[in-house]
């Protein structure tokens, strides 16, 4: 910079503040936000478990990751049985609940 101007590690210091002030705005308007919305994501968690509505789109690639509840044990394998997960969301999310809670996936050969 110019003989008049701040030095480099001033102008560092004042972006990094200014970073961290953007940062704490954001993690306490989440924050608000989330408080705001808890009744009424209450009042739909409730009416999607009354009418038995299927599990939000979580990815968008191979339907038994777009809809983990509606999987079935061999969907993961639809193209040969010994075949490598080629979908990267399928190795980021655990078996369905409906197929865990009937022992399929308890670590037995």
């Amino acid at each position: 910079m110019t003989a008049g101007g701040p030095r480099h590690s001033t102008v560092f210091i004042a972006m990094a503040g200014l970073g961290a002030a953007l940062m704490l705005a954001a993690l306490l308007h989440a924050g608000q936000r989330e408080r705001a919305m808890h009744g009424e994501v209450m009042l739909r968690a409730s009416m999607a478990r009354e009418l038995g509505l299927s599990d939000l789109c979580l990815f968008t690639e191979a339907r038994y990751t777009r809809h983990p509840s509606q999987a079935d044990l061999n969907s993961a394998f639809q193209d040969h049985p010994l075949s490598l997960e080629h979908f990267p969301s399928g190795s980021l999310m655990g078996p369905p609940g409906h197929i865990a809670r009937k022992g399929a996936y308890d670590g037995a050969p």
